[in-house]
């Protein structure tokens, strides 16, 4: 099933790329989450550390890059995990790796197990279900296109809505931002009535009115 391809070989550098890649996204996305390792959940990788681990990982590329099928599995696998990590990693730097871990464990005790194991289910098999139907479907060429066109779509529409979302709340956070500097500069000018302000306190204005 899984053929064997020679040495430096065109092929052989096509598949080490490919797994180069995938595992340094994965790489990436891990040290963009956790530079400490502290949230890292494969204790392997968290006693191995930054250096072993990257000189390892390294090894396997070079290794595996002979077998193209198990090239291939071991770099979607990569590439999926790394997806998954950048999907909260801005979240995990912007808290901290401690608070964070905290932040979650709490979630994680006041939730039902029973609500959390179900989503957890629901997040994997339907994640799996898509490979069993790539792996059933394998020897009919345009079932497994379709199925990646459909992953496709799924990518491109979930960077636009989350992107269409977060340049709505970033308008919203200017227009706000617009309107407390003309609060404050109202105040300052016409409630407040300093001098220099070029804007004259209203006692003022009614005393020389009268005179």
């Amino acid at each position: 099933m899984d053929d064997f391809v020679p040495f430096a070989s065109r092929d052989y550098w096509l598949f080490f790329l490919v797994l180069f890649a995938s595992r340094g996204m994965d790489f990436l996305s891990t040290w963009i989450a956790t530079p400490n390792l502290v949230l890292e959940g494969n204790p392997i990788a968290k006693k191995l550390g930054w250096r072993w681990g990257i000189a390892l990982n390294l090894a396997v590329c070079f290794a595996l890059a002979f077998w193209p099928v198990s090239a291939v599995a071991v770099g979607t696998t990569s590439t999926l995990v790394a997806a998954r990590n950048f999907q909260s990693a801005w979240l995990m730097r912007s808290l901290g790796e401690e608070i964070y871990r905290d932040w979650h464990i709490a979630r994680i005790r006041e939730t039902r197990i029973t609500l959390y194991l179900f989503c957890l289910a629901g997040n994997t098999v339907l994640m799996a279900a898509v490979g069993v139907g790539m792996i059933c479907f394998s020897d009919r060429v345009l079932i497994p296109f379709a199925m990646g066109l459909g992953i496709i779509a799924y990518a491109v529409a979930v960077a636009f809505y989350t992107t269409l979302a977060v340049w709505r709340l970033h308008r919203a956070a200017r227009r706000d931002g617009a309107l407390e500097q003309a609060r404050v500069r109202i105040a300052n000018g016409v409630v407040a009535g300093k001098p220099g302000n070029g804007a004259p306190h209203p006692w003022e204005e009614f005393s020389c009115g009268k005179k």
